[in-house]
């Protein structure tokens, strides 16, 4: 069979993969409703209960479509790290940018003694997490752009971008030792992230946020797979290699950053899916690992919420276990199975 046709039905596939899962993502939950019902809601009509509709509108939905964009925006920051690195196990967090993110998030949390009871309460609101994340992964972003520039060789980056995190993890690790036991409990669950609690307000932002990155995404997929080849190669088809760099750099930041300023850094997600997405398509062509990585990013932490959600009980998993759980065998799977990686 011809790889266009057999991509073109595995893409449709894993369309009706995401669907199903999709589906049976929101039909989970403490409170059972029926699966007709459910489909009422999806197509705008009168549910026959208004419990059933304030479930599914202002919990289910949100929650579900929360997956779908963190699945992709982690993959497609994988993808992007794994290539410009040209190192399988490089990940959407090798910059420092959750680092930073959680630096942001425990001067918040664990800094808050120090402020007014009114700034307090401001600053530990949802916006000001976000707010506070965003500024932390700004920051080590800004930092690894100028640096960037300094620097010619791309791994000198790489090991820049894991000294960040090293860095802001120390001093996250001070801010840990002098806090009370309440706020290193919610900093804990905070770190252990959670796909639920997001206002349709949040989801919107985070899905124009996702939108801007994956755009850029797109705009170097062409460089991407000069890459493959190293810079000097990329560089002889009069491909701009600083320019490119930049740009992948700004679009992981925007991706990964945006999702663990709202959701918390979600671990193996983009690690582990664009090596799924290599081995099911067989092809190093990034338009179509583009697509693939996508579609199975979404695909996957649809998959680890329900697991999350324990079908049949009322208890709730946090989503960056099951992540955990679910991709670090996927990825000693894959090491194992191609041992030439290095």
């Amino acid at each position: 069979m011809p790889n266009s046709k057999k991509h073109f039905i595995l893409f449709l596939a894993l369309l009706a993969v995401l669907v199903i899962l999709f589906f049976v993502n929101i039909s989970l939950g403490s409170i059972s409703i029926p699966n007709e019902e459910i489909v009422k809601g999806i197509f705008n009509q009168k549910m026959s209960k208004e419990s059933w509709e304030i479930i599914l509108y202002n919990f289910r939905l949100p929650k579900a479509l929360t997956a779908i964009l963190v699945g992709m925006a982690l993959s497609i920051s994988g993808l992007l790290m794994q290539t410009l690195f040209r190192n399988p196990l490089a990940g959407p967090y090798v910059l420092g940018l959750s680092s930073g993110a959680s630096l942001g998030v425990a001067f918040i949390i664990l800094g808050t003694s120090f402020l007014p009871s009114f700034l307090s309460e401001l600053f530990l609101s949802s916006y000001g997490i976000v707010v506070a994340s965003g500024l932390g992964s700004a920051l080590v972003l800004m930092a690894v752009l100028v640096v960037s520039q300094k620097l010619k060789d791309t791994m000198a980056i790489l090991i820049v971008g894991l000294m960040f995190g090293s860095f802001t993890s120390a001093i996250v690790s001070v801010l840990t030792y002098f806090s009370t036991a309440e706020q290193l409990q919610k900093f804990t669950f905070w770190s252990m992230g959670s796909l639920a609690n997001l206002s349709w307000n949040e989801v919107s932002l985070l899905g124009v946020l996702t939108a801007i990155g994956l755009s850029i995404s797109f705009l170097v997929i062409k460089p991407l797979d000069a890459l493959l080849l190293g810079e000097r190669y990329a560089n002889s088809l009069g491909i701009n290699f600083k320019k490119t760099r930049i740009l992948i750099i700004i679009a992981t930041s925007i991706l990964a950053g945006s999702i663990t300023a709202f959701v918390g850094p979600i671990a193996f997600i983009g690690l582990a899916v664009p090596h799924m997405a290599k081995l099911l398509f067989q092809t190093s062509n990034h338009l179509t690992l583009f697509w693939s990585t996508i579609l199975l990013g979404a695909i996957i932490l649809l998959f680890c919420d329900i697991i999350a959600q324990l079908p049949g009980s009322d208890l709730t998993l946090p989503i960056n276990a099951v992540t955990s759980m679910i991709g670090a065998p996927i990825v000693i799977w894959l090491l194992v199975r191609k041992r030439n990686f290095s």
